[in-house]
């Protein structure tokens, strides 16, 4: 089996990505935000397909919080 590198999005692509974000996370009921955000994570891990990754996703984001 071949790994195939993660893809990354470039910086114009990763501000547009921010974007998105910050308008869903406004448009949800301010109670639902976070709702929204695991709804989102679940998504991506699906598509993702990697659950070791996404662990290792996920302790990425909690440094320097």
């Amino acid at each position: 089996m071949t790994h195939t590198p993660p893809q990354t999005l470039s910086l114009p692509d990763l501000e547009q990505v921010y974007d998105l974000l910050a308008e869903a996370i406004g448009a949800a009921p301010a109670d639902k935000t976070e709702l929204l955000l695991v709804k989102l994570a679940l998504l991506l891990a699906q598509d993702l397909g990697d659950r070791e990754r996404f662990a290792s996703l996920i302790e990425v984001a909690l440094r320097d919080l």
